[in-house]
């Protein structure tokens, strides 16, 4: 199977993906006979499914449970909504036809957008693959480190956060070749902060399971979408499971295992492609609104991270006005996720 399996991508990505009678308009694959049928059955059975994260931090119901179990000031850049989960959702559509399913995993009803068409998206509450007694929570690590436990998750499938956009076609060669993910991976030494600490974790727990020692360096995978693979991510949780569940709290500590974990775990078993995704990457506090709007209405890379960082009221209005004005020209049409 694994070999038909090798065969069938190979054709998908080489000659049907690269068909020149291929052409997508208005965020349709139009084929015609034959070849239509069989890139159906190609998604349908050997596609990579993607998994977005998302918090509204404005829903008054999510910063109620908030306020009642951290009792600590929420964290704004962490939790605020920028209005953009429909033009990731416009760019999936668009540029990545080669996607499966899309999880969208929120931690209750309240949190699921009114436009979001539910019938195309699979809407994961945290409840139906966090276990109860970690539950609630509002950090993203708990979240992560338990995607693979998401029902009917394919075992490719590419994790997004809700700040990485897909702005050019894409094949999925720029995410998996021949089993293996695809992203760079970054050395480092030094462990100054809360977020280091909780990579330098990581890649401990990652050389545990595999039963290797520390390193005086530590390794991270580049800040884009992580490719994965599900029963990977079994194996590894599996092993050092006590590790896991002593880590996971409510929010953010520096005790904290990041879902870097896996991604270092397939590292340093071959299973990664040591390539760099093709992204711009954005801060918010040193990119100016002109040079993000340049980029998004004339992309040069495939990918985009836009990161939000701690804003005033009158930057935060005038940044968001910008993206949602610049994104609804990027993307001005509808797709099958939005209703």
């Amino acid at each position: 199977m694994g070999k038909i399996r090798l065969i069938l991508n190979y054709f998908a990505i080489n000659v049907v993906y690269k068909e020149p009678s291929l052409c997508i308009q208005q965020n349709r694959c139009k084929q015609v006979g034959l070849r239509e049928k069989f890139m159906l059955f190609l998604q349908k059975n050997f596609s990579m499914d993607i998994v977005i994260t998302y918090v509204n931090g404005l829903d008054p119901e999510w910063l109620d449970s908030y306020a009642r179990y951290t009792h600590t000031p929420i964290l704004e850049k962490r939790f605020r909504d920028w209005g953009t989960l429909r033009y990731l959702l416009r760019g999936i559509a668009e540029n990545m036809p080669f996607v499966g399913k899309v999880h969208l995993v929120v931690s209750g009803e309240s949190q699921v957008p009114e436009w979001l068409n539910r019938d195309i998206v699979n809407v994961v509450l945290h409840r139906d693959f966090i276990p109860a007694q970690y539950l609630p929570t509002f950090n993203s690590n708990t979240i992560e480190l338990h995607l693979h436990r998401i029902k009917g998750l394919a075992e490719e499938f590419v994790y997004f956060n809700d700040d990485i956009f897909p702005m050019l076609p894409c094949k999925k060669e720029d995410f998996f070749r021949n089993g293996k993910g695809v992203i760079g991976i970054n050395y480092h030494l030094l462990w100054v902060d809360m977020f280091k600490k909780i990579c330098r974790n990581s890649d401990h727990a990652a050389r545990k399971a595999l039963g290797q020692r520390p390193r005086l360096w530590f390794i991270r995978p580049q800040h884009i979408c992580s490719p994965m693979l599900r029963s990977e991510n079994e194996k590894v949780y599996e092993a050092i499971k006590s590790d896991i569940r002593a880590s996971l709290t409510p929010i953010r500590t520096s005790r904290n295992i990041t879902q870097y974990l896996f991604t270092n775990y397939l590292y340093l078993k071959g299973l990664i492609i040591n390539r760099r995704q093709p992204r711009r990457h954005f801060s918010m506090g040193v990119a100016s609104p002109g040079r993000i709007k340049k980029f998004l209405l004339n992309p040069d890379r495939r990918l985009a991270c836009i990161n939000d960082v701690r804003l005033s009221d009158e930057r935060y209005n005038e940044m968001r006005e910008m993206m949602l004005t610049s994104f609804e020209t990027r993307f001005p049409q509808k797709c099958k996720y939005e209703k």
